[in-house]
């Protein structure tokens, strides 16, 4: 076997820019609020992805419902909490993406779950929600690029435990994971309660999260660690030279 580097990446210094202006980051917020009938203390965990099974809509859907369910029975005091999934595609009208909505509509959670169309402009919905879920399914994600992002925007984030998310998120402290599968629901759904009513907690892991991008994932580290890369590449093409 070849040796193997791995070379995580970075956020740009533009979404790093826009990640710690707070006046900006707040008229984002409101804006982005207010498209979607959301209030200002209402609590949005939200789903940044391209709609398909692999990231697991269906199933943080299934534990979001789950979520509200238990606070119900247990007559939790909390905020009025909100899905929202970004990556949503209305010109495709996929099979998976209709039996999301059939879901949202039969559990008649409609006020609650809002689809966003697919964008590449991810910094207003990270300005807007208050929780990242990273929901991939099987090996999870190579790395997901989102998580990092979210994490710059102070956000905590509730991950499937495998691939990259394992790699980014420190398990109580910067989120929370919890198993790919349907085994995965229930934990979920427990998690989302967790930081719907425990807001220091939430606060206090969007920190955490923020601190660990600066000294791990900003794309000065990716630069360092690509040169680390190529410089010991070529000493060892050196080494084997002269040998």
């Amino acid at each position: 076997m070849p040796d193997t580097y791995v070379v995580h990446l970075g956020n740009s210094k533009e979404l790093m820019d826009v990640a710690e202006a707070s006046v900006a980051k707040r008229v984002l917020r409101e804006h982005v609020r207010e498209s979607l009938g959301v209030q200002n203390d209402d609590i949005i965990f939200g789903l940044i992805n391209s709609v398909s099974r692999g990231k697991g809509q269906d199933l943080f859907l299934r534990a979001f419902y789950e979520s509200l369910q238990l606070i119900q029975e247990k007559k939790l005091v909390v905020p009025s909490l909100h899905a929202v999934i970004v990556g949503s595609d209305m010109t495709a009208q996929t099979k998976f993406e209709s039996e999301l909505r059939d879901f949202v509509a039969l559990k008649k959670i409609q006020n609650r779950v809002h689809f966003v169309n697919k964008t590449l402009t991810v910094a207003p919905y990270l300005a807007a929600i208050d929780v990242l879920v990273q929901n991939s399914q099987a090996r999870g994600e190579c790395f997901g690029r989102i998580t990092i992002e979210a994490m710059a925007f102070q956000l905590p984030v509730l991950g499937t435990s495998a691939g990259g998310t394992t790699e980014i998120v420190v398990n109580g402290s910067t989120g929370l994971l919890h198993p790919v599968g349907k085994d995965g629901v229930t934990p979920l759904a427990k998690n989302i309660i967790k930081l719907a009513t425990h807001v220091e907690r939430r606060l206090t892991m969007g920190k955490k999260g923020y601190e660990r991008v600066k000294v791990m994932f900003l794309e000065r580290h990716m630069a360092h660690r690509i040169a680390a890369v190529l410089k010991d590449v070529l000493q060892k093409a050196k080494n084997h030279r002269h040998s």
